[in-house]
């Protein structure tokens, strides 16, 4: 790793902030970026106070056109030759959510997509010149809800499918160049990320639940809404609390000579799970974990 450099979206907490400490301990040259790092936000804080030369922290909404670019010429004049590139690129700023789909607004749908895959094109779109002088990696952090659907997670499923598809294509693109795109596909990490949590899943809820037509909270009824809160509930509840599995994956996706295409982070259930759901006649996968 000596002498790379790697920028990695979403460093304020979660996979991403693990990440930023990981990969610099391991000797690259890490771009944190930070959704709150002009707010002094406690995850950019505290990567700012490893006072090293190897932890560069900043300012990066992947919604934003113009931090996105702000970004890309930071890094440019940071590294100390542009024209060797960057070697990596870790795309994994995200959001979740859940809501059926007749109780999710067309917002709820935009605001996640705008984050999950959006924010990935762009950042990726902004990026890859700089990836492909270095022949470098893109990785791509999706879900085993990017590749199998859930019920109640629809929002969420079509951000993933969406960043999957985009990352097979430009792997197919990319060949040419030498570049590699991986992705990693983890199980339930919720607790340890903080992605979801029982109060904003209530908070969610209420506003699911407001925002639902009359006909809709009529035929659906409390109670059923009431189970469909609580099996989100156990869903945070039952999720495992160490990230290393995913940290472990990311490192080797950057370091190895010979990556996979694709990681699986999980644990063995959901991994049978996500073969049978993708591999599976459809009515029968559907008629076991349905």
């Amino acid at each position: 790793v000596e002498g790379k450099a790697v920028l990695v979206t979403g460093c304020d907490k979660g996979f991403g902030h693990a990440l930023a400490k990981q990969l610099h301990a391991k000797g690259f040259t890490v771009f944190a970026g930070c959704l709150l790092a002009d707010k002094n936000g406690d995850g950019a804080r505290e990567l700012k106070n490893m006072k090293s030369d190897r932890m560069k922290v900043l300012q990066m909404n992947v919604c934003s056109d113009e931090e996105v670019a702000q970004a890309v010429d930071f890094v440019k004049a940071t590294l100390k030759d542009p024209e060797e590139g960057l070697w990596g690129l870790v795309n994994n700023a995200g959001v979740s959510t859940f809501g059926e789909v007749e109780f999710a607004s067309l917002d709820n749908y935009k605001e996640v997509a705008e984050i999950n895959l959006w924010g990935t094109v762009r950042v990726t779109k902004a990026f890859l010149p700089l990836i492909r002088r270095a022949k470098g990696r893109v990785v791509n952090i999706t879900s085993m809800l990017g590749r199998m659907a859930s019920p109640s997670r629809s929002c969420y499923c079509v951000s993933k499918y969406g960043v999957a598809a985009f990352s097979d294509c430009l792997r197919q693109e990319m060949y040419r160049w030498g570049v590699r795109v991986i992705l990693i596909e983890p199980s339930n990490f919720v607790a340890a990320t903080g992605i979801l949590t029982e109060d904003g899943i209530d908070r969610q809820a209420e506003a699911l639940w407001s925002g639902a037509g009359d006909t809709v909270r009529e035929d659906y009824g409390r109670e059923y809404f009431a189970r469909h809160v609580a099996t989100m509930k156990s869903f945070v509840s039952s999720s495992l609390k160490d990230m290393s599995l995913v940290l472990n994956d990311i490192s080797d996706a950057l370091t190895s000579t010979r990556p996979n295409n694709r990681y699986n982070p999980m644990e063995t259930c959901w991994w049978v799970r996500l073969q049978v759901m993708t591999h599976l006649p459809t009515a029968l996968a559907d008629w076991l974990y349905v």
